[in-house]
């Protein structure tokens, strides 16, 4: 039943751990990276590009994709990201979803190439930023539940786990709302007789994204090499409201409702390191592999609960109609390991017609660690990333075929594979993409469609210490993307070989030299 917990918040956050314990649901959150992001060509393709190269994106997947360019380039790629999440709950089915305006990458690359020399013909240096996240999402769930309560859930921690102060954002409020009481020396919550309408409202924001420097070089047209240094960025808000409304007697206690609101807010910067390359044996034919360290990030939480507790008239356990109860502003700082991934490519080019690329990507969950100043803090959630995340490989397809010039068409397929050693559902995500592409002289624009789809069960609570059954949540992930860019010559490009230039025409003051590169 554990392995079904971890599952159930695989996407989302889940109230039964409380809005201020960061665990390995953060953990998992900050180490997948399946959103579709960087530019509109490699999203066209399902980011599929690691032995081809010469993309904005690749600086953040296979740096040695920078050794490919021969000019240098900017670009900018806005998007639409749209997030809708269904949900059924005891045959109750709800939807929700939200959209969101951003941006996928924003970048330069200023790029040296000489076609005459031999050896390292060209040099590239790379910096911008590339989207790897979106958490925007609203979720609306509701059922019955006959059997059990969230009440249970704080009876168990006021009793097992240290009395009524150990948890100030949760156990502590319910029993300042007269949801937890003392009757005859017996601590007891206000709800004997189930038979409730559960509901929960959950809505997250934010994103992550890398700042991204990048260098690398071309070998006689054979080998690229290449290196970036990473600087991610995350930014994650949830807000969620769960409530618990009475059908039935409330005789006993005059318990009606209650309502839990929870907030966080979540930021974190960290640091990471790239190294790519990609081999050219022969003409049609190129190899990539690269390797990423794990990113080392320092984060900042804050976050604060409060619960309404509403009774049908002053009772048994003394509350008065309606209670609120406020946690205080909690904020916690600690470090984030995430795991490191190996990635290898095999690309296929055919000239005049098209391209095709295929990268498997492993990583290995179970290797990302929870840290603070203070030793144990994350002890137990370090276990349980250990027992309970497994190595796992992600697969990504692509392809772009010319159509008529100026235009292209780009198709492209991936499938992520599921961080869990076992469980009641796999945790697997598969995204289908579309792309064209319009290229004419220096200038640039490529359009993207990523679909992405993903099935997860929800437990508004532990459902090991109190009854509740999962909300069955279905995602689905829309993007368009656009990405504009323009290309141009650096300063030294190739020229023909002196000899095998005219002659300049003689000079008319006899003592002007010349300058035959400028």
């Amino acid at each position: 039943m554990k392995k079904l917990i971890i599952l159930s918040v695989a996407f989302f956050v889940v109230s039964a751990k409380n809005v201020n314990a960061q665990n390995e649901v953060d953990a998992l959150r900050y180490s997948q990276l399946g959103f579709l992001g960087g530019t509109a060509r490699s999203a066209g393709m399902a980011g599929a590009f690691g032995a081809l190269g010469g993309d904005f994106s690749t600086l953040s997947t296979n740096p040695g994709g920078i050794g490919i360019y021969r000019k240098s380039e900017i670009t900018f790629t806005p998007s639409f990201f749209n997030q809708s999440t269904s949900s059924n709950l005891d045959g109750t089915s709800l939807q929700n979803s939200k959209p969101d305006f951003n941006f996928g990458n924003i970048g330069m690359v200023a790029s040296r190439y000489n076609a005459d020399k031999s050896g390292w013909k060209g040099f590239s240096f790379g910096f911008g930023y590339n989207r790897t996240n979106d958490f925007n999402n609203s979720i609306d769930m509701k059922g019955n539940n006959n059997n059990g309560s969230m009440l249970d859930a704080y009876l168990y921690d006021a009793v097992y786990n240290n009395g009524i102060n150990n948890d100030l954002f949760g156990t502590q409020l319910a029993w300042n709302s007269y949801l937890l009481d003392s009757v005859g020396g017996k601590l007891v919550h206000a709800l004997p007789n189930y038979g409730e309408t559960q509901t929960k409202y959950v809505q997250s924001s934010g994103s992550m994204g890398e700042i991204v420097f990048s260098f690398g070089g071309n070998y006689n047209d054979k080998l690229y090499l290449g290196g970036t240094i990473g600087v991610p960025q995350i930014h994650y808000t949830e807000s969620s409201q769960y409530t618990e409304t009475l059908n039935g007697d409330t005789s006993v206690y005059g318990f009606k409702s209650l309502s839990l609101n929870q907030n966080l807010t979540t930021t974190g910067s960290g640091v990471n390191f790239k190294f790519g390359m990609i081999y050219k044996p022969i003409t049609w034919l190129r190899i990539g592999a690269a390797f990423h360290s794990p990113s080392y990030y320092t984060m900042h939480d804050d976050y604060s609960s409060s619960i309404t507790s509403n009774f049908t008239y002053p009772n048994s356990v003394h509350a008065p109609s309606d209670t609120t109860a406020y946690s205080p502003p909690g904020h916690y700082d600690y470090s984030l390991m995430t795991p490191g991934r190996v990635i290898g490519s095999l690309g296929f080019v055919l000239k005049d017609i098209g391209m095709i690329d295929i990268d498997y990507e492993y990583i290995n969950y179970a290797s990302a660690h929870l840290s603070s100043s203070t030793p144990g803090d994350f002890q137990s959630a370090n276990q349980t990333i250990n027992n309970e995340y497994t190595s796992t490989g992600n697969l990504r397809i692509g392809s772009e075929w010319k159509i008529v010039h100026p235009l292209s068409i780009r198709l492209g397929y991936a499938y992520y594979g599921s961080p869990y050693k076992s469980g009641g559902n796999d945790g697997s995500r598969m995204s289908y993409t579309a792309g064209l592409g319009f290229r004419e002289g220096n200038f640039f624009m490529d359009l993207a469609y990523v679909f992405t789809q993903t099935k997860t069960n929800y437990y508004f609570y532990d459902p090991t210490i109190a009854y509740v059954d999962p909300s069955i949540n279905t995602s689905k992930v829309s993007s368009l993307m656009m990405t504009i860019g323009y290309k141009f010559s650096s300063a030294r490009q190739s020229r023909p070989r002196r000899e095998n230039r005219p002659p300049p025409p003689p000079p008319s003051n006899p003592n002007q030299g010349y300058n035959y590169w400028h």
